[in-house]
């Protein structure tokens, strides 16, 4: 592959007859969210305001206008991160999701990666005293480690931003461990609506932290990056009615993982006890390749800096699907 750090679940998942690579919640879309997709059609004939869905943001997490951005997902975000500063000593802490390093690269910037060792617990010591940005997922892709939240505010000090990558935090009942709350200077939280709603080909995200910070993205942002559908995918999944449908599906998602982590255990296979809509386990050499032929698409690890070929990133699914891949890994090992 031309480049490890933009390789992606969803190239994994073409063709596959079991798609265990992305990360994206296995079910329909609720109705009342394709209601406001199609609605939004009628005003893709002017340009696309993302106002109101800031308006959303902001007020979704108690926080005035000026502390809340939308982005085209965490991606755009995360770009916009990379080129808000000629950072001097950017830090990435891995195995993580690798788009921010990426985008750091791409930026001109010489990234610092911190590369966690098993059970990938994130201690304060491991980052740089000197560094000036710090980047971590909470809960960790593709760990599944969930960082308690006093762990990253530790992190926060003069002169530092750190940004908390929550992408997957809807995943995880009540979100015990979200810092979105907190009115941190130098802190910067990152949502994407992509994968607990259904709706990856609509680029729907957004920051919310120090205001400086977010006047700074804002900036620089394309103008219109936000499409009129996005907004609207943004405004509809903060509703009372959506938070009640997002616990709901974190708490399926919840019984989802405990039937794919038993399984694993029946089997033998390591693997990591996860918070998020995924598990990293330890299937061996040769096994993503062999599901694969087979129509069984898992997320290949090595591409996660601090990972080999043995390890695999499954995504959760229903038990009928699960049960399907745990007698495929069994007949594999």
């Amino acid at each position: 592959m031309a480049d490890p750090l933009r390789h992606h679940g969803d190239v994994e998942a073409r063709g596959a007859t079991l798609d265990f690579a992305v990360n994206v919640y296995d079910g329909p879309r609720p109705p009342w969210l394709d209601a406001a997709l199609l609605a939004s059609l009628a005003e893709v004939g002017t340009y696309p305001s993302a106002d109101r869905a800031r308006a959303a943001v902001a007020a979704h997490h108690r926080r005035p206008l000026d502390e809340a951005l939308v982005t085209a997902g965490a991606a755009e975000a995360f770009t916009l991160v990379a080129r808000l500063r000629p950072w001097r000593r950017p830090v990435v802490v891995h195995p993580q999701f690798t788009e921010p390093h990426a985008a750091l690269e791409q930026a001109g910037r010489t990234v610092t990666p911190v590369v966690l060792a098993p059970p990938f617990v994130l201690p304060e010591s491991a980052v740089p005293d000197d560094a000036d940005l710090v980047v971590v997922g909470n809960p960790t892709n593709p760990t599944g480690v969930l960082h308690p939240a006093a762990s990253l505010l530790a992190l926060v000090r003069p002169g530092r931003l750190v940004v908390v990558d929550e992408a997957f935090m809807d995943c995880v009942p009540g979100e015990p461990a979200s810092v979105a709350a907190e009115r941190v200077p130098g802190l910067l939280v990152i949502r994407s609506l992509t994968k607990h709603w259904g709706i990856p080909g609509i680029r729907a995200g957004y920051v919310v932290g120090d205001p400086a910070v977010v006047a700074g993205l804002a900036r620089a942002q394309t103008p219109w990056s936000v499409g009129t559908t996005a907004a609207a995918a943004v405004e509809a999944c903060l509703t009372p009615a959506a938070l009640d449908e997002a616990h709901r599906r974190a708490c399926e998602i919840e019984e989802w993982r405990k039937h794919l982590e038993h399984g694993l255990s029946e089997l033998g296979i390591h693997h990591l006890p996860s918070s998020a809509s995924f598990v990293l386990a330890r299937v061996g050499a040769g096994v993503h390749e062999r599901l694969r032929s087979s129509g069984i698409a898992l997320r290949r690890a090595d591409t996660f800096p601090g990972l080999d070929g043995t390890w695999v990133r499954i995504a959760v699914r229903g038990a009928e699907q699960t049960d399907r891949l745990l007698a495929a890994l069994g007949d594999a090992g």
